[in-house]
């Protein structure tokens, strides 16, 4: 298996049914960007586009994906950025981040489905300012 560096973009209605190497496919209409795993396993990677999901970003010529994806189901279990069509590695995550990190996800979306319920505007909670209030309560 080959790490990749570099990934390109593709606009589509549909993901195809075989997808390419090093190529992620958005569709816009569904929501949805689709890529082969990047560690090189074959594994598809699906990532919902919401606002408490996945967070696409083109900027005329690249794409980028936030937050980061964490293959957590896989064998591989490769985490990595897509960051204006490069592939950032990243730590693997411990059982316990996982479990953080789905917990968060988990209460994210409760709190999204609240707001709409409520008729509420939904302003996500950053993910790295919880990071960083983990970090200043254990330096106190």
């Amino acid at each position: 298996m080959s790490r990749r560096r570099e990934i390109r973009h593709e606009f589509v209605e549909f993901v195809p049914a075989e997808l390419a190497e090093g190529v992620l496919y958005v569709s816009l209409e569904y929501g949805t960007a689709s890529h082969l795993c990047c560690c090189g396993c074959g594994n598809k990677v699906v990532t919902p586009l919401s606002p408490t999901d996945w967070r696409m970003i083109f900027d005329g010529e690249s794409v980028s994906l936030d937050p980061s994806i964490g293959n957590w189901s896989f064998d591989c279990q490769s985490h990595y950025w897509i960051a204006r069509g490069k592939i950032r590695w990243t730590t693997n995550w411990s059982r316990e981040q996982i479990g953080e990190g789905r917990q968060w996800d988990a209460a994210s979306k409760k709190a999204y489905f609240k707001a709409k319920q409520k008729g509420e505007d939904y302003d996500p909670p950053d993910r790295h300012e919880s990071l960083w209030k983990r970090l200043i309560d254990w330096w106190d």
